[in-house]
């Protein structure tokens, strides 16, 4: 018996030696990233892409189509804050065993309801000084749900410490684009980084370290419903012409939105996996 529990101690050192260094890689790869993106020449925002396919009027609202599509991340965003809410004031609730781990979901889902208002007023006069209160939301979006999948995979005080820090990157790749454009030069870098790379770090995270809860393949859903929006969001005029009746960029609100949703599916879907609770609730 004494035997067998040696063994488990060093199996369980063995794992947690092997996580410390897959978290260094992680580490020295983000840094790689941020230096790249100050490195290389910077990438400006091109004029063309405020040149959406649907320039259609309604009711006196310009672009309508593309304004109205937000509505779902606001139902979305207002439905996930008043989850976690509840979530918080009972403890029938299984989505969180630590109550700590809502907050990540808490800005995510904020970000998401601040994105309808955001994306709205962008779409009504398409312009960068606009664009950049369309990018902040999503920004913030994006870099909570790599703490809220830290957290989760990793460890609650991981998340929560580096919720800030993330947050206050993404917003500060979108406020570093938009002053760069104004300055005349534009440098969408840092912004491409914080979008892409997030979505990287959140797949690495899922391959790399178990989730202490069932459906964790659903982040592969979510993510799975962003690159399909992001798809269809380059074929905008494309998807526009086959009918005239929505576009690509239309269609890339309403993808997204159900990515959205399918975080909130998830959380109120799953259960907890008891035997990784104890090396991961530090």
């Amino acid at each position: 018996m004494r035997g067998g529990h040696f063994i488990f101690i060093r199996e369980e050192n063995t794992s947690r030696r092997r996580a410390r260094f897959r978290l260094w890689l992680l580490g020295v790869l983000s840094v790689a990233m941020l230096l790249i993106a100050g490195l290389a020449p910077p990438v400006s925002q091109p004029v063309e892409y405020h040149q959406f396919a649907d320039q259609r009027e309604f009711f006196g609202i310009p672009h309508l189509l593309n304004v109205v599509s937000n509505v779902g991340f606001l139902l979305v965003g207002m439905a996930g804050m008043l989850f976690l809410t509840r979530a918080g004031r009972t403890r029938t609730n299984i989505a969180f065993v630590d109550p700590r781990e809502r907050w990540p979901y808490l800005v995510l889902f904020a970000s998401v309801a601040v994105t309808s208002f955001g994306s709205a007023y962008y779409h009504l006069a398409p312009d960068n000084d606009r664009l950049m209160w369309d990018r902040l939301p999503m920004a913030a979006a994006i870099t909570a749900l790599v703490a809220a999948t830290l957290a989760e995979r990793v460890s609650v005080r991981a998340g929560l410490r580096l919720l800030p820090l993330l947050v206050v990157l993404g917003a500060g790749s979108v406020l570093y684009w938009n002053w760069s454009e104004q300055q005349g030069g534009g440098n969408l870098n840092f912004y491409i980084v914080v979008q892409f790379y997030s979505i990287l770090v959140i797949i690495l995270l899922a391959k790399l370290f178990p989730s202490r809860y069932s459906r964790g393949a659903d982040i592969y859903a979510v993510l799975g419903w962003y690159a399909l929006a992001k798809a269809v969001e380059m074929a905008d005029q494309q998807i526009y012409d086959l009918g005239n009746l929505v576009s690509g960029h239309t269609a890339k609100h309403l993808l997204a939105t159900v990515g959205a949703y399918w975080i909130l599916r998830m959380l109120r879907r799953r259960t907890p996996i008891s035997q990784r609770f104890e090396s991961a609730m530090v």
